[in-house]
Protein backbone atom coordinates (compact mmCIF):
# COMPACT_ATOMS: atom_id res chain seq x y z
CA UNK A 1 0.00 0.00 0.00
CA UNK A 2 1.34 3.37 -0.96
CA UNK A 3 2.09 5.58 1.97
CA UNK A 4 1.76 9.58 1.30
CA UNK A 5 3.47 12.37 3.26
CA UNK A 6 1.56 14.14 5.56
CA UNK A 7 0.86 17.97 4.19
CA UNK A 8 1.22 20.70 6.23
CA UNK A 9 -0.46 23.86 5.80
CA UNK A 10 1.55 26.39 4.13
CA UNK A 11 -0.94 29.55 2.72
CA UNK A 12 -1.80 31.71 6.43
CA UNK A 13 -4.19 34.81 6.31
CA UNK A 14 -3.82 38.09 4.44
CA UNK A 15 -2.07 39.84 6.60
CA UNK A 16 0.56 36.59 7.79
CA UNK A 17 0.79 35.15 4.47
CA UNK A 18 4.39 36.54 3.61
CA UNK A 19 5.81 34.66 6.59
CA UNK A 20 4.61 31.27 5.02
CA UNK A 21 8.13 31.64 2.68
CA UNK A 22 10.48 31.53 5.13
CA UNK A 23 9.12 29.77 7.72
CA UNK A 24 8.26 26.90 5.97
CA UNK A 25 9.65 26.89 2.27
CA UNK A 26 13.39 25.78 1.34
CA UNK A 27 13.91 24.18 -1.86
CA UNK A 28 14.50 27.59 -4.55
CA UNK A 29 11.54 26.20 -6.82
CA UNK A 30 9.02 26.16 -4.24
CA UNK A 31 9.89 29.54 -3.13
CA UNK A 32 9.18 30.83 -6.53
CA UNK A 33 5.93 29.05 -6.86
CA UNK A 34 5.16 30.47 -2.95
CA UNK A 35 6.09 34.42 -4.14
CA UNK A 36 3.73 33.63 -7.76
CA UNK A 37 1.07 32.07 -5.43
CA UNK A 38 1.37 35.07 -2.57
CA UNK A 39 1.51 37.61 -5.74
CA UNK A 40 -2.17 36.03 -6.69
CA UNK A 41 -3.86 36.04 -3.75
CA UNK A 42 -3.00 40.01 -2.74
CA UNK A 43 -5.66 40.53 -5.17
CA UNK A 44 -8.19 39.08 -2.89
CA UNK A 45 -6.82 40.52 0.18
CA UNK A 46 -10.12 43.05 0.23
CA UNK A 47 -12.42 39.94 0.23
CA UNK A 48 -12.40 37.07 2.53
CA UNK A 49 -14.43 34.58 0.84
CA UNK A 50 -12.88 34.81 -2.40
CA UNK A 51 -9.45 34.87 -0.53
CA UNK A 52 -10.13 31.87 1.35
CA UNK A 53 -11.61 29.96 -1.74
CA UNK A 54 -8.43 31.17 -3.83
CA UNK A 55 -6.43 29.94 -1.25
CA UNK A 56 -7.89 26.35 -0.72
CA UNK A 57 -7.22 25.38 -4.12
CA UNK A 58 -4.18 26.54 -4.91
CA UNK A 59 -2.88 25.43 -1.61
CA UNK A 60 -3.93 22.12 -2.71
CA UNK A 61 -1.86 22.64 -6.28
CA UNK A 62 0.98 23.62 -4.90
CA UNK A 63 1.44 20.22 -1.95
CA UNK A 64 0.71 18.26 -4.98
CA UNK A 65 3.27 19.57 -6.51
CA UNK A 66 5.93 19.85 -4.08
CA UNK A 67 5.12 16.34 -2.42
CA UNK A 68 3.55 14.07 -5.34
CA UNK A 69 4.43 15.17 -8.40
CA UNK A 70 7.66 17.02 -7.43
CA UNK A 71 7.99 19.39 -9.49
CA UNK A 72 7.26 22.92 -9.73
CA UNK A 73 3.54 24.44 -10.33
CA UNK A 74 5.22 26.90 -12.75
CA UNK A 75 6.39 23.96 -15.12
CA UNK A 76 2.85 21.81 -15.42
CA UNK A 77 1.68 20.34 -18.45
CA UNK A 78 -1.77 18.92 -19.39
CA UNK A 79 -0.79 15.43 -18.31
CA UNK A 80 0.09 16.95 -15.13
CA UNK A 81 -2.93 18.64 -14.72
CA UNK A 82 -5.12 15.64 -15.71
CA UNK A 83 -3.00 13.86 -12.91
CA UNK A 84 -4.00 16.52 -10.13
CA UNK A 85 -7.62 16.21 -11.24
CA UNK A 86 -7.37 12.44 -10.51
CA UNK A 87 -5.83 13.27 -7.42
CA UNK A 88 -8.30 15.77 -6.28
CA UNK A 89 -11.28 13.22 -7.06
CA UNK A 90 -9.75 10.50 -4.94
CA UNK A 91 -7.02 11.87 -2.39
CA UNK A 92 -5.37 9.20 0.26
CA UNK A 93 -6.80 8.95 3.12
CA UNK A 94 -4.00 10.68 4.86
CA UNK A 95 -4.84 13.92 2.81
CA UNK A 96 -8.33 13.85 4.15
CA UNK A 97 -9.67 15.34 7.49
CA UNK A 98 -13.02 14.68 9.43
CA UNK A 99 -13.73 18.67 10.18
CA UNK A 100 -12.67 21.86 9.69
CA UNK A 101 -9.79 23.42 11.50
CA UNK A 102 -7.48 25.97 11.81
CA UNK A 103 -4.05 26.12 9.72
CA UNK A 104 -2.32 27.10 11.89
CA UNK A 105 -2.07 27.63 15.94
CA UNK A 106 -0.77 29.37 18.79
CA UNK A 107 1.59 27.50 20.80
CA UNK A 108 4.12 30.07 23.17
CA UNK A 109 2.80 32.78 20.99
CA UNK A 110 4.56 31.50 18.27
CA UNK A 111 2.70 30.58 15.05
CA UNK A 112 2.72 27.14 14.19
CA UNK A 113 1.17 24.56 11.39
CA UNK A 114 -1.72 22.36 12.88
CA UNK A 115 -0.90 18.69 12.55
CA UNK A 116 -4.63 18.19 12.66
CA UNK A 117 -4.86 20.19 9.04
CA UNK A 118 -6.07 18.42 6.00
CA UNK A 119 -6.31 19.97 2.08
CA UNK A 120 -8.88 17.89 1.86
CA UNK A 121 -12.29 17.69 4.31
CA UNK A 122 -14.89 14.97 3.91
CA UNK A 123 -18.49 15.95 5.05
CA UNK A 124 -22.29 14.90 5.96
CA UNK A 125 -25.35 16.53 5.48
CA UNK A 126 -26.40 18.55 7.59
CA UNK A 127 -29.51 16.07 8.16
CA UNK A 128 -27.39 13.22 7.86
CA UNK A 129 -25.29 14.86 10.99
CA UNK A 130 -28.45 15.03 13.02
CA UNK A 131 -29.32 11.52 12.34
CA UNK A 132 -25.73 10.95 14.30
CA UNK A 133 -23.68 10.28 10.92
CA UNK A 134 -20.20 11.58 11.03
CA UNK A 135 -17.68 12.16 8.37
CA UNK A 136 -16.12 9.20 6.56
CA UNK A 137 -12.98 9.52 5.04
CA UNK A 138 -13.59 6.60 2.84
CA UNK A 139 -17.03 8.40 1.46
CA UNK A 140 -15.12 11.32 0.63
CA UNK A 141 -16.41 12.84 -2.89
CA UNK A 142 -16.16 16.34 -4.87
CA UNK A 143 -19.28 17.90 -5.80
CA UNK A 144 -20.45 18.99 -9.31
CA UNK A 145 -19.43 22.39 -7.74
CA UNK A 146 -16.43 21.84 -5.79
CA UNK A 147 -14.87 20.43 -9.25
CA UNK A 148 -16.06 23.46 -11.43
CA UNK A 149 -14.49 25.30 -8.88
CA UNK A 150 -11.25 23.64 -9.34
CA UNK A 151 -11.54 24.85 -12.68
CA UNK A 152 -12.02 27.77 -12.70
CA UNK A 153 -10.13 29.21 -9.64
CA UNK A 154 -7.21 27.22 -10.88
CA UNK A 155 -7.44 28.68 -14.40
CA UNK A 156 -7.79 31.88 -13.21
CA UNK A 157 -4.21 31.80 -11.23
CA UNK A 158 -2.49 30.13 -14.65
CA UNK A 159 -3.93 33.16 -16.72
CA UNK A 160 -2.66 35.07 -14.35
CA UNK A 161 0.78 33.90 -14.34
CA UNK A 162 1.21 33.68 -17.96
CA UNK A 163 0.08 37.89 -18.57
CA UNK A 164 3.11 37.82 -15.64
CA UNK A 165 4.78 35.81 -18.56
CA UNK A 166 5.98 33.39 -15.54
CA UNK A 167 4.89 30.25 -17.64
CA UNK A 168 3.80 29.61 -21.40
CA UNK A 169 0.40 28.21 -21.08
CA UNK A 170 -2.34 27.07 -18.93
CA UNK A 171 -2.35 23.48 -18.49
CA UNK A 172 -6.00 23.53 -17.06
CA UNK A 173 -7.53 25.36 -19.68
CA UNK A 174 -6.03 22.67 -21.77
CA UNK A 175 -8.04 19.78 -20.34
CA UNK A 176 -11.24 22.20 -20.06
CA UNK A 177 -13.28 22.26 -22.51
CA UNK A 178 -14.13 18.47 -23.34
CA UNK A 179 -13.36 17.47 -19.73
CA UNK A 180 -14.99 14.27 -18.72
CA UNK A 181 -15.10 15.76 -15.25
CA UNK A 182 -17.78 18.46 -15.89
CA UNK A 183 -21.50 17.17 -16.12
CA UNK A 184 -23.78 18.89 -18.07
CA UNK A 185 -26.97 19.78 -17.31
CA UNK A 186 -30.31 20.06 -20.11
CA UNK A 187 -31.20 23.20 -17.33
CA UNK A 188 -30.04 24.40 -14.35
CA UNK A 189 -30.54 22.88 -11.31
CA UNK A 190 -33.60 23.61 -9.12
CA UNK A 191 -33.29 26.48 -6.38
CA UNK A 192 -32.88 25.26 -2.96
CA UNK A 193 -35.65 27.31 -1.40
CA UNK A 194 -38.16 26.92 1.84
CA UNK A 195 -41.62 25.99 0.82
CA UNK A 196 -44.72 28.22 1.37
CA UNK A 197 -45.38 25.94 4.55
CA UNK A 198 -41.90 26.03 6.05
CA UNK A 199 -41.73 30.07 5.46
CA UNK A 200 -44.76 30.88 6.83
CA UNK A 201 -43.69 28.79 9.87
CA UNK A 202 -40.53 30.31 10.32
CA UNK A 203 -41.86 33.26 10.19
CA UNK A 204 -44.44 32.62 13.02
CA UNK A 205 -41.81 30.62 14.90
CA UNK A 206 -38.98 34.29 14.90
CA UNK A 207 -41.99 36.39 15.61
CA UNK A 208 -42.73 33.94 18.45
CA UNK A 209 -39.24 34.11 19.77
CA UNK A 210 -39.34 38.30 19.31
CA UNK A 211 -42.40 38.86 20.95
CA UNK A 212 -41.15 36.28 23.61
CA UNK A 213 -37.19 38.02 24.59
CA UNK A 214 -37.45 41.00 22.39
CA UNK A 215 -33.78 42.19 24.20
CA UNK A 216 -32.47 38.85 22.06
CA UNK A 217 -34.50 37.63 19.32
CA UNK A 218 -35.98 41.40 18.04
CA UNK A 219 -31.96 40.88 16.19
CA UNK A 220 -33.32 37.56 14.82
CA UNK A 221 -36.32 38.33 13.29
CA UNK A 222 -34.30 41.49 11.62
CA UNK A 223 -31.56 39.42 10.48
CA UNK A 224 -34.23 36.68 9.15
CA UNK A 225 -36.20 39.57 7.07
CA UNK A 226 -33.27 41.52 5.48
CA UNK A 227 -32.35 38.45 4.48
CA UNK A 228 -35.54 37.06 2.89
CA UNK A 229 -36.90 40.72 2.08
CA UNK A 230 -33.16 42.01 0.32
CA UNK A 231 -31.82 38.74 -0.79
CA UNK A 232 -28.88 39.78 1.09
CA UNK A 233 -26.05 36.77 1.42
CA UNK A 234 -24.90 36.59 4.95
CA UNK A 235 -21.70 37.44 4.00
CA UNK A 236 -22.94 40.68 3.42
CA UNK A 237 -24.34 41.37 6.57
CA UNK A 238 -20.91 41.05 8.51
CA UNK A 239 -18.12 43.68 8.58
CA UNK A 240 -14.81 42.82 6.55
CA UNK A 241 -12.40 45.01 5.65
CA UNK A 242 -14.14 46.23 2.76
CA UNK A 243 -17.24 47.19 3.99
CA UNK A 244 -19.10 47.49 7.53
CA UNK A 245 -22.67 47.57 7.62
CA UNK A 246 -24.20 50.62 9.15
CA UNK A 247 -27.77 51.82 10.18
CA UNK A 248 -26.77 54.68 8.31
CA UNK A 249 -27.01 52.70 5.03
CA UNK A 250 -30.88 52.71 5.07
CA UNK A 251 -31.37 55.88 3.60
CA UNK A 252 -34.63 58.10 2.13
CA UNK A 253 -34.00 59.66 -0.91
CA UNK A 254 -35.67 62.97 -2.03
CA UNK A 255 -38.95 60.87 -3.17
CA UNK A 256 -39.42 59.38 -0.28
CA UNK A 257 -38.41 55.86 -1.15
CA UNK A 258 -36.06 54.08 1.13
CA UNK A 259 -32.79 52.30 -0.52
CA UNK A 260 -30.21 50.15 1.56
CA UNK A 261 -26.80 50.06 0.19
CA UNK A 262 -24.01 47.28 0.38
CA UNK A 263 -20.97 45.85 -0.73
CA UNK A 264 -21.70 42.44 -2.11
CA UNK A 265 -19.69 39.58 -4.21
CA UNK A 266 -16.90 40.88 -6.21
CA UNK A 267 -16.83 44.16 -4.27
CA UNK A 268 -20.04 45.30 -5.96
CA UNK A 269 -21.70 48.39 -4.58
CA UNK A 270 -25.73 48.18 -5.01
CA UNK A 271 -28.58 49.99 -3.54
CA UNK A 272 -31.51 47.68 -2.77
CA UNK A 273 -34.98 48.93 -2.76
CA UNK A 274 -36.77 48.80 0.84
CA UNK A 275 -40.18 47.53 1.12
CA UNK A 276 -42.55 48.98 4.03
CA UNK A 277 -42.82 45.40 5.68
CA UNK A 278 -38.73 46.21 5.74
CA UNK A 279 -38.99 49.30 7.38
CA UNK A 280 -41.48 48.12 9.73
CA UNK A 281 -39.22 45.52 11.07
CA UNK A 282 -36.16 48.01 11.00
CA UNK A 283 -38.33 50.40 13.21
CA UNK A 284 -38.98 47.59 15.82
CA UNK A 285 -35.41 46.42 15.84
CA UNK A 286 -34.20 50.07 16.28
CA UNK A 287 -36.64 50.23 19.26
CA UNK A 288 -34.90 47.15 21.17
CA UNK A 289 -31.69 48.73 20.97
CA UNK A 290 -32.82 52.34 22.13
CA UNK A 291 -32.58 54.11 18.80
CA UNK A 292 -34.79 56.25 17.02
CA UNK A 293 -37.46 54.12 15.03
CA UNK A 294 -35.75 55.63 11.85
CA UNK A 295 -31.84 56.30 11.03
CA UNK A 296 -29.96 59.23 10.20
CA UNK A 297 -27.54 59.85 7.32
CA UNK A 298 -24.53 60.65 10.10
CA UNK A 299 -25.46 57.52 12.79
CA UNK A 300 -22.57 55.92 13.54
CA UNK A 301 -24.72 53.03 14.72
CA UNK A 302 -23.48 49.65 13.37
CA UNK A 303 -26.23 47.56 11.66
CA UNK A 304 -25.06 44.47 13.47
CA UNK A 305 -23.02 44.84 17.30
CA UNK A 306 -21.36 42.53 18.68
CA UNK A 307 -23.40 40.63 21.56
CA UNK A 308 -20.25 40.94 23.72
CA UNK A 309 -17.81 43.63 23.48
CA UNK A 310 -17.83 46.70 21.18
CA UNK A 311 -17.98 47.03 17.08
CA UNK A 312 -20.02 45.04 14.41
CA UNK A 313 -20.02 41.35 14.10
CA UNK A 314 -17.16 39.83 11.95
CA UNK A 315 -18.09 36.46 12.26
CA UNK A 316 -20.98 34.88 10.12
CA UNK A 317 -21.20 31.22 12.45
CA UNK A 318 -23.14 33.23 15.20
CA UNK A 319 -25.73 34.44 12.75
CA UNK A 320 -25.90 30.93 10.93
CA UNK A 321 -26.20 29.45 14.70
CA UNK A 322 -29.13 32.52 15.50
CA UNK A 323 -30.58 31.11 12.46
CA UNK A 324 -30.52 27.39 12.78
CA UNK A 325 -31.89 27.96 16.59
CA UNK A 326 -34.63 29.56 14.38
CA UNK A 327 -35.18 26.52 11.75
CA UNK A 328 -35.47 23.76 14.45
CA UNK A 329 -38.05 25.65 16.06
CA UNK A 330 -39.68 25.47 13.08
CA UNK A 331 -39.06 22.14 12.38
CA UNK A 332 -40.66 21.46 15.72
CA UNK A 333 -43.89 23.20 14.82
CA UNK A 334 -44.23 21.23 11.34
CA UNK A 335 -43.83 17.98 13.40
CA UNK A 336 -46.71 19.04 15.86
CA UNK A 337 -49.09 19.99 12.86
CA UNK A 338 -48.23 16.37 11.94
CA UNK A 339 -46.22 17.82 8.60
CA UNK A 340 -43.11 15.36 8.22
CA UNK A 341 -42.35 15.70 5.06
CA UNK A 342 -42.35 19.36 5.12
CA UNK A 343 -40.43 18.83 8.97
CA UNK A 344 -37.90 16.34 6.83
CA UNK A 345 -36.97 18.15 4.02
CA UNK A 346 -36.34 21.47 6.30
CA UNK A 347 -33.52 19.44 7.88
CA UNK A 348 -31.26 20.52 5.20
CA UNK A 349 -31.90 23.55 4.94
CA UNK A 350 -29.28 26.23 5.16
CA UNK A 351 -29.07 30.45 5.33
CA UNK A 352 -29.02 31.12 2.17
CA UNK A 353 -32.26 29.45 0.89
CA UNK A 354 -33.79 32.47 2.78
CA UNK A 355 -31.74 35.00 0.09
CA UNK A 356 -33.74 32.58 -2.65
CA UNK A 357 -36.95 31.71 -0.89
CA UNK A 358 -37.08 35.88 -1.04
CA UNK A 359 -35.67 36.03 -5.11
CA UNK A 360 -38.65 33.11 -5.88
CA UNK A 361 -41.42 34.79 -4.38
CA UNK A 362 -41.19 37.85 -5.59
CA UNK A 363 -40.78 36.20 -8.86
CA UNK A 364 -43.32 33.84 -8.42
CA UNK A 365 -46.16 35.15 -6.30
CA UNK A 366 -45.94 38.83 -6.49
CA UNK A 367 -44.61 39.18 -10.44
CA UNK A 368 -42.23 41.48 -9.87
CA UNK A 369 -40.35 42.78 -13.03
CA UNK A 370 -37.41 40.14 -13.98
CA UNK A 371 -34.60 43.10 -13.82
CA UNK A 372 -36.14 44.71 -10.85
CA UNK A 373 -35.75 41.85 -8.66
CA UNK A 374 -32.05 41.25 -10.81
CA UNK A 375 -30.58 44.58 -9.13
CA UNK A 376 -31.57 44.18 -5.87
CA UNK A 377 -30.21 40.65 -5.92
CA UNK A 378 -27.13 41.88 -7.31
CA UNK A 379 -26.85 39.42 -9.78
CA UNK A 380 -24.37 39.75 -12.98
CA UNK A 381 -27.32 39.16 -15.85
CA UNK A 382 -30.91 38.12 -16.12
CA UNK A 383 -30.24 35.14 -16.73
CA UNK A 384 -28.99 34.09 -13.61
CA UNK A 385 -32.30 35.34 -12.20
CA UNK A 386 -34.28 33.70 -14.18
CA UNK A 387 -33.44 30.66 -12.65
CA UNK A 388 -35.68 31.44 -9.96
CA UNK A 389 -38.54 31.51 -12.19
CA UNK A 390 -40.26 27.99 -11.45
CA UNK A 391 -43.60 29.10 -12.98
CA UNK A 392 -42.63 26.80 -16.65
CA UNK A 393 -41.43 23.65 -14.41
CA UNK A 394 -45.13 23.83 -12.57
CA UNK A 395 -46.72 24.12 -15.90
CA UNK A 396 -44.55 21.00 -17.57
CA UNK A 397 -45.21 18.89 -14.33
CA UNK A 398 -48.73 19.51 -14.44
CA UNK A 399 -48.87 18.58 -18.46
CA UNK A 400 -47.00 15.70 -17.75
CA UNK A 401 -49.16 14.50 -14.53
CA UNK A 402 -52.11 14.16 -17.04
CA UNK A 403 -50.58 10.83 -19.30
CA UNK A 404 -51.79 8.01 -19.19
CA UNK A 405 -50.52 4.56 -19.27
CA UNK A 406 -53.89 3.14 -21.16
CA UNK A 407 -54.63 5.51 -24.15
CA UNK A 408 -57.69 4.07 -25.61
Amino acid sequence: MQRYPIPKPILDTPDSINESVSQIVTSEFAKNDMYAAIDFLKQYHGNRATYDAYRREIERLLQWGWLIAKKSILVLNRQDSQDYIEFCLNPPHAWIGTKKVSRFIKRGGIKTPNPKWRPFVATVSKQDFKKGEKPDKAKYQLSQKAIREIFTILSSFFNYLLLDEKITSNPIALIKQKSKYLQRRQQQASVMRLTEEQWKTCLKAVREMADQNPDKHERTLFIISILYLLYLRISELVASDRWIPMMKHFYQKSDGSWWFKIVGKGNKLRDIAVSDDMLSVLKRYRQTLHLKPLPSPNEKNVLLPKEKGKGPMTDSRHIRRLIQHCFDKTINKLREKKSFAEADMMESATVHWLRHTGISDDINKRDRPIAHVRDDAGHSSSAITDRYNDIELKERHQSAKRKKLDTF
